[in-house]
């Protein structure tokens, strides 16, 4: 399945510190991974929409029922009011029936150092699933 690739919803100021945010999820089966992808393009364009938006991206496994997700916004408060606004907050509770597992992780960067990278993702998703 293609990869919805990094967008810039705002652009922030070169000297602001933004706040990241990514995730990944692994459903219990291809249906529920299939369920997770159909809802995704729905919710990357609330996110494209969301104030305080700065960058998002997708990465979906769907065959192998994994779902990577990258994120940069203006400060966590933006993040967590797009997180608790419809469609994002319905779609997360339907989804926690088909899940496995999800593994979220946190950091701030300059934001000219956005576009961010799958690798940066990755090892700091794989680095909090270490340490839990």
């Amino acid at each position: 399945m293609p990869d919805i690739p990094w967008s810039t919803p705002t652009q922030a100021a070169p000297d602001a510190e933004v706040y990241v945010m990514a995730s990944r999820f692994e459903t219990a089966t291809v249906v529920g991974a299939f369920r997770f992808f159909l809802k995704a393009p729905g919710i990357i364009l609330q996110m494209r929409k969301a104030p305080g938006a700065h960058g998002v991206a997708l990465r979906a496994r769907v065959f192998s029922r994994t779902f990577l997700t990258l994120s940069a916004w203006e400060d966590r408060d933006a993040l967590y009011r797009f997180a608790r606004s419809e469609p994002h907050r319905s779609s997360s509770r339907a989804a926690s029936a088909y899940m496995k597992e999800s593994v979220f992780t946190y950091w701030t960067v300059p934001a000219r150092e956005l576009p961010l990278t799958w690798d940066e993702a990755e090892r700091r998703l794989a680095e909090q699933s270490a340490s839990h």
